[in-house]
């Protein structure tokens, strides 16, 4: 199948969004590091949630020598709560590589960007194109749902062949960011604005009648529903954190204490698991709320129970790998999204309890 029209549609995307792109920080410069620091935390995160990790990392760690030199420690503290930890982790890997391989210059080399730990075709092509200029597509979920509508491609393979075909020469980072723009406000998952798409007349899926055509790519669409509690253990107005292993799920993260729930164990079961290391017998929990999260294609649900421990009660804790925190200092920790959430049942707890 070939491309038809390509360059009216090039022409009628850009002049939309010339008028209607989204005013985003990262849009205002021409940084190539901070484009990279940007389309890294936009990974599988909405925008309005990037936008102030995104300030608060730039203004913490402005270049990739100060990344590269940075504890890896406050690299996880400043994406503390954006969640998918292991993009941070690979931010600071890739960092290295580039001083040591690239003399600390971002490279201007695609398939350089792909040798890059956690870097694939997305982020490739979003930096060659945004920050060099170079003809590149980017396919983000969004521009991956316009351009399966507007193209009907007969898979995953046809559908990259147009998009690099499609990609403007002399604007490809507009183009693309155009794209993504167009899928996040008008060419949504559900109820497609069509009346105001630019490219409504070279639309397959709306020439069909089928607006609202979908696809699935991979294991899209296959999800696992998770109980997963947490305790928090609280005394003297501190809570109790505990460190998360080095490998595995959210690794290295500061938590309150808690875990997968097996079918057949109960609630009690686990968390009395999750604190044994503690060797100290607690109180009867008080269940204070619960919250629902996700992390890649998990849907958790998370009770959380609180521990009172009395003034006089001596917990020796058994590693540096446990620690007392007020809960007014948890930004300073690298903390899991979970706890975060869990911290604002304990607040709202303390203020209707008082």
């Amino acid at each position: 199948m070939a491309l038809k029209n390509p360059s009216a549609i090039r022409r009628q995307l850009l002049r939309w969004y010339d008028q209607h792109r989204r005013d985003l920080p990262w849009r205002r410069t021409r940084d190539p590091y901070a484009i990279w620091i940007a389309e890294t935390m936009l990974q599988q995160t909405q925008v309005a949630t990037v936008e102030p990790y995104y300030q608060r990392f730039l203004r913490e760690l402005p270049s990739v020598h100060s990344l590269h030199r940075a504890p890896l420690r406050k690299v996880l503290t400043l994406w503390s709560g954006l969640g998918y930890y292991r993009r941070a982790e690979n931010l600071k890997k890739s960092a290295g590589e580039i001083v040591r391989k690239h003399g600390g210059e971002l490279p201007k080399d695609y398939h350089a960007w792909l040798a890059l730990p956690g870097v694939g075709d997305y982020t490739a092509g979003a930096l060659m194109s945004i920050a060099f200029r170079q003809r590149y597509p980017a396919i983000d979920g969004n521009a991956r749902r316009v351009l399966y509508r507007l193209l009907d491609p007969k898979n995953e393979n046809e559908l990259r062949r147009f998009a690099k075909l499609l990609v403007a020469r002399t604007r490809p980072g507009d183009f693309n960011q155009g794209l993504m723009d167009l899928g996040a406000t008008i060419c949504i998952a559900e109820h497609p604005r069509c009346p105001c798409c630019p490219i409504a007349t070279h639309c397959v899926a709306r020439a069909k009648g089928q607006p609202i055509k979908s696809f699935r790519t991979g294991n899209a669409g296959l999800t696992q529903d998770i109980e997963w509690p947490l305790a928090i253990v609280r005394q003297g107005g501190k809570v109790l954190l505990r460190q998360r292993t080095r490998k595995g799920l959210l690794a290295g993260l500061w938590e309150f204490p808690g875990g997968e729930k097996r079918p057949r164990h109960g609630l009690r079961d686990l968390l009395t698991s999750q604190l044994a290391e503690l060797r100290a017998r607690f109180p009867s929990e008080r269940r204070i709320g619960e919250f629902r999260h996700s992390i890649t294609n998990r849907k958790i649900r998370s009770a959380v129970f609180l521990f009172d421990l009395p003034k006089n009660t001596k917990l020796r804790l058994p590693s540096r790998r446990w620690r007392w925190a007020s809960p007014a200092s948890l930004r300073e920790f690298a903390v899991s999204s979970m706890t975060f959430k869990a911290a604002t049942i304990l607040a709202n707890h303390e203020k209707n309890s008082a």
